[in-house]
């Protein structure tokens, strides 16, 4: 094996209008390689020193099928968090906490903020953040902890703000759901949004709970377009399947919406009125979008994904994020970074908002109760002195 620079994104990007998209497949991970993968490439996160990239240069012996299509299957890596219960003080999103018992996510979607993250662990944006999942362990342990702390005051907690709790990996380790049924005990306020129909699984837990005014439930659809679904997150649930879970939720009586998220530009922008109507007809009351947003080296990332799937598109798709991004590719300023800016970014929310009123998706959920909670009890070997 030898290793190569491997060429800038400007260079493959100059290449899809000079020399066409075979050239540029070859410049990018073999499709053998990265089936079922949203990036296309592993390159060093930001933090690391040095950049290298592995290459048959035809003087290693040959390699059987199985062995380079090894390297890229899924890698669980155990991890004891110091802490569960994440804080932020964001003005964009609806809540100041959250809890997140996986790094990284094996949907594999090519524009997902989160996987920048995956840079402070010494590994890749691209395929390691699909590829290499944390899965912290000791999560239930440490989230009754700290809901037994004196101090703690509840609020809802939200669940899949950076990876998918239902990714993969819950239908092994179920933390998800020993969750679920910590904020069950403790009559506690729960938010959940998921590309994952695994939802239903816990059904059992979700309808107790929506009884008590305590969850809510969001799934994020992006295609009723099968093909173009799997492109974009090629291990999340069918778009069938998704609907079918909103279906399932809603005549559970547990308040849900759907996510138009996220939009992206002469991608699946036109689709938004189609996906809604699609999750009226499931009996989903309320719905919700956002536009397409690349921080860091996401924009790296979504670059290389078009250049793999739609390299006529390259300009077009990146023009109109610029325009939504003042002229840049992302705008991470509070107010803006979600919704853009604009007469395109205008444009879509007013067809959001046309859409929500057509379909009878602009009904307001239930405010989740923070009242009923009951701190968990500890099991503790030094008894009380009082």
């Amino acid at each position: 094996m030898a290793l190569h620079i491997a060429p800038s994104f400007e260079a493959l990007e100059k290449l899809a209008h000079t020399r066409g998209a075979d050239l540029i497949k070859r410049k990018l991970l073999d499709p053998k390689l990265n089936r079922g993968r949203g990036a296309q490439t592993n390159r060093a996160g930001r933090f690391e020193r040095e950049t290298r990239e592995a290459f048959d240069d035809g003087w290693s012996e040959a390699e059987t099928e199985a062995e380079p299509l090894k390297a890229f299957e899924t890698i669980e890596h155990i991890e004891r968090a110091r802490t569960i219960i994440t804080r932020n003080d964001s003005p964009d999103v609806g809540f100041d906490r959250s809890i997140n018992a996986y790094r990284g996510c094996e949907h594999g979607c090519s524009y997902c903020f989160a996987r920048q993250t995956h840079s402070y662990l010494g590994h890749s944006a691209g395929i390691d953040f699909e590829r290499d999942i944390y899965v912290k362990v000791n999560a239930i342990e440490l989230l009754r902890r700290e809901l037994a702390d004196k101090r703690y005051k509840p609020k809802p907690i939200a669940m899949g703000t950076n990876t998918d709790p239902y990714q993969p990996a819950e239908r092994k380790h179920r933390l998800t759901r020993q969750i679920l049924e910590v904020m069950l005990e403790t009559r506690h306020p729960v938010t959940i949004c998921t590309k994952s129909a695994l939802v239903v699984r816990d059904m059992d837990i979700l309808q107790p709970l929506a009884e008590l005014g305590l969850v809510r439930v969001a799934l994020s659809v992006t295609s009723m377009d099968h093909i173009l679904s799997r492109k974009m997150e090629p291990r999340a649930s069918t778009p069938a399947k998704r609907l079918e879970a909103l279906r399932l939720l809603s005549e559970a009586g547990i308040p849900t919406m759907v996510m138009a998220a996220p939009m992206i530009p002469a991608i699946n922008d036109m689709e938004l009125e189609r996906i809604l109507d699609a999750a009226a007809a499931q009996g989903v009351k309320n719905a919700g979008m956002v536009l397409l947003r690349l921080p860091g080296e996401v924009r790296e990332i979504f670059r290389e994904w078009l250049l793999r799937h739609f390299p006529d598109r390259l300009r077009h798709v990146l023009s109109l994020v610029r325009d939504t991004r003042d002229g840049k590719d992302y705008d991470s300023e509070w107010g803006k970074r979600m919704t853009g800016e604009g007469p395109y970014a205008v444009l879509l929310q007013q067809r959001l908002e046309k859409a929500r009123e057509r379909y009878g998706l602009n009904q307001k959920l239930p405010a989740l109760r923070t009242d009923l909670f009951v701190p968990p009890r500890l099991e503790d070997r030094q008894m009380s002195l009082f």
